[in-house]
């Protein structure tokens, strides 16, 4: 092994680990898988191929999903293992992106599967114009060296000599590529017994390795070439090959090729009959060997692999340890998550439930309160119908009654309603006012004002809450007064609210409290601590801007109450 190849992938690969980098690592795994398959150390180039598949299938690369599944597909194929092979094949075909590529997987599952050479060679002629119209010109010489193989297993020489020349033809730019090719049709000469035809094309092999510098393809050739030579019994070329070969080992310090032309030269000895010859040679390479192993840089670097494969083991086991860490920590993380998320929709189920009861409860209370203002209105007008009684007016008590029952009628209609047209608002303090005027008349006169602008069919007003600041108006600052009072109700727009003004010329409002029984005091007190909880839990529920002030009037005399409503069209 070259410490160029094999052991710097390895550290490399290594490296990533260390820093884990998922891809990086994947990507490192695959190099140092071609370079073992280079080596023909097919079942340490699928392990780590398949390394590689499981990283990228975690990420869902599909381009380089589609692409290991195609190399490991090949090394299984180099190691028989074919049934795998051709499933490996066939999910390369499905995975990739590209259509030639999956075309190509296609044909080689095809292929693995049927037995026949012609079929085979027809499958691999797809593929050569495949990948060489998408200009894969190394893809295609691997394909031309199959199908020299699949020529050979049909006894088809000429063609395999061929399909080799093809494959030198798209491998110009990798020379120890073509000197590896030289050499298989060079074994095809052999097998047809055309020794002088295979021993000049392995000369011409050893001569491109001398110039290219590869020593290991020199040895290798030269080794051939000896064997060639004892075959067309050229011996004595055969000995002296075999011994520069031997020289040129032991000066690169490459310790198998060198055993490999001492073992070809001592076996030719021992068949020849000279022992003494063959021990001399043992003994050379044994006296040679301690030099050799020293100087020998593939086993330093097989160490080096072996060393840096154990380490890459460890990082593995600790990259795996630190996942199922990660793993269980996220699992954690989202059962806590889904938790608080459970416990946060939980809670607010919880408030909005609590909220609707509030709201609720708030409607119930809004409705108790205007309906608490309704038995006292009934009492005072049940005291007039039995004044009019009490004064044998049946005339007065009947007009009475009959407006009364009209009044009660319509408030029975809207009391369960917060808001009501202004119109219909209208429409019941008119009623009211008419009644109250009709027991008071000689105590005042009443005038409502409605500003045009306001479309009072649109425009919802809060109900019932006007109408206890006109009983005041009228119980306690009209009634007192010794000559007939006025009572003024406006309805105008100011600052997009609608205000509303209750005014009287009545006692006003200090000399009134001065007139009060303790029991009108109660009750009048109650009545507007009703007006502002109504009030407060209007504003609450229906973000209102409700507000309302009272003061004296404008002429310094009587009570002016003012009220504002927010200009509602509809409720929210």
């Amino acid at each position: 092994m070259s410490k160029t190849s094999v052991s710097k992938k390895a550290i490399e690969l290594k490296e990533t680990l260390s820093e884990s980098n998922p891809i990086a690592t994947a990507d490192k795994y695959v190099e140092l898988a071609n370079e073992l398959d280079k080596k023909e150390e097919y079942v340490k180039a699928e392990d780590y191929l398949k390394r590689a598949l499981t990283l990228y299938q975690k990420q869902k690369d599909k381009d380089k999903i589609a692409s290991t599944k195609r190399q490991l597909a090949q090394v299984q194929e180099k190691q028989k293992k074919f049934n795998q092979a051709i499933l490996n094949y066939e999910s390369a075909s499905e995975e990739a992106v590209d259509a030639g590529f999956s075309k190509v997987n296609s044909n080689d599952a095809s292929r693995l599967k049927n037995a026949s050479p012609k079929m085979q060679a027809d499958y691999l002629d797809s593929n050569i114009k495949i990948l060489e119209k998408e200009g894969k010109m190394e893809d295609a010489a691997e394909v031309y060296k199959q199908k020299a193989e699949v020529d050979l297993k049909a006894d088809n020489k000429e063609m395999a000599i061929e399909s080799y020349e093809k494959a030198i033809a798209v491998s110009k730019d990798k020379p120890e590529e073509v000197l590896k090719l030289k050499s298989e049709i060079s074994k095809v000469y052999e097998s047809e017994n055309n020794l002088d035809k295979a021993i000049e094309i392995t000369k011409n092999t050893i001569a491109d390795a001398e110039k290219l510098g590869s020593v290991s393809q020199q040895i290798e050739q030269q080794q051939s070439l000896a064997t060639l030579y004892f075959k067309n019994e050229n011996q004595d070329d055969a000995i002296v090959l075999l011994e520069e070969t031997y020289d040129l080992a032991l000066k690169n310090g490459r310790t198998f090729d060198a055993k490999k032309a001492m073992l070809a030269l001592s076996d030719y000895y021992r068949k020849q009959g000279n022992q003494t010859k063959a021990i001399e040679l043992y003994d050379k390479f044994l006296n040679d060997f301690d030099r050799m192993v020293q100087a020998d840089s593939t086993l330093v670097d097989s160490k080096i692999f072996q060393v840096t494969e154990e380490k890459i083991k460890q990082l593995e086991k600790e990259r795996a340890l630190k996942d199922e860490l990660i793993t269980k920590k996220n699992k954690f993380n989202y059962v806590l998550i889904g938790s608080v998320i459970l416990m946060l929709i939980l809670l607010g189920l919880i408030a909005k439930a609590l909220f609707s009861i509030k709201t609720k409860n708030k409607k119930i209370a809004l409705q108790s309160l205007r309906r608490e203002m309704n038995p006292h209105f009934i009492f005072n007008s049940l005291n007039s119908v039995n004044q009019f009684i009490a004064q044998n007016n049946e005339l007065e008590a009947n007009k009475y009654l009959t407006s009364y029952s009209n009044l009660m009628r319509n408030m029975m209609e809207t009391s369960n309603k917060d808001f009501i047209s202004l119109s219909n608002e209208l429409e019941q303090i008119k009623k009211y006012l008419d009644l109250e005027h009709l027991r008071f008349q000689d105590k005042f006169e009443y005038e409502i004002v409605v500003d045009e602008k306001l479309d009072s069919d649109a425009i919802l007003v809060p109900n019932m809450l006007i109408q206890p600041h006109l009983e005041n108006a009228i119980w306690h600052g009209l009634r007192y007064r010794e000559t007939k009072g006025t009572l003024k109700v406006t309805f105008a727009e100011e600052n997009q609210l609608i205000k509303v003004s209750i005014e009287d010329d009545g006692i006003g409002v200090e000399k009134s409290k001065e007139l009060k029984t303790q029991n009108q005091k109660v009750h009048e007190s109650r009545g507007l601590n009703n007006v502002e909880e109504r009030i407060k839990l209007l504003n609450d529920l229906y973000h209102q801007q409700i507000s309302y002030t009272i003061s004296t009037g404008t002429d310094g005399n009587g009570t002016l109450v003012t009220l504002y409503f927010s200009k509602t069209t509809k409720l929210t």
